[in-house]
């Protein structure tokens, strides 16, 4: 029991907040409850597909096609996959993560992860494509193109300030949670 308290404290502390608040403020502690029922419910629907997709991801692609493409040597390739899959990538950005593990796992350079993530949050297809019906070409373009250029400058600028050994505990604690 201890283990478990410990494992899940926050869970246990905003649960005990929310039945405090609950009973202090009924209105408004059931609609946290209602807000916070409705995040868990969007959870449990946007994750087994995210974490079935990892489980292809892991056995149908080689390590070694991963660094080829995504590793080290990869230069501007690398960087327009990550572009792309995290822009043909859907659901909330939380998905994001996982998939990052595991192409950490799979050997994907630093850089193009962050490059993924900030394409995940930023340069979605759907998204482009509302923008460019609501608001017009050139403001969906206008802002791609400079989503595109500060996502480059971020996660380049990020991998080289963060210093070797915080990279490879990064990569290990992603391989770690991954397996």
């Amino acid at each position: 029991m201890k283990n478990f308290i410990l494992r899940y404290r926050a869970f246990v502390f905003m649960f005990f907040l929310i039945t405090i608040l609950v009973f202090f403020n009924y209105s408004l502690g059931m609609k946290v409850l209602k807000i916070t029922g409705y995040s868990l419910k969007e959870m449990v629907l946007v994750m087994p597909p995210i974490f079935i997709l990892l489980g292809l991801l892991d056995i149908w692609i080689p390590k070694e096609t991963m660094v080829k493409h995504l590793g080290e040597g990869s230069g501007l390739k690398g960087i327009i996959l990550s572009f792309l899959l995290g822009s043909a990538a859907s659901g909330p950005l939380y998905g994001a993560f996982p998939v990052a593990a595991v192409l950490m796992k799979k050997g994907a350079k630093f850089s193009n992860i962050l490059i993924f993530i900030g394409a995940w949050s930023t340069t979605k297809i759907p998204m482009f494509l509302f923008e460019v019906a609501s608001l017009g070409s050139a403001f969906a373009i206008t802002r791609l193109l400079a989503d595109i250029i500060v996502i480059i400058i971020i996660a380049l600028t990020l991998a080289k300030c963060i210093n070797k050994e915080e990279i490879k505990e990064i990569y290990h604690n992603a391989k770690k949670y991954s397996d």
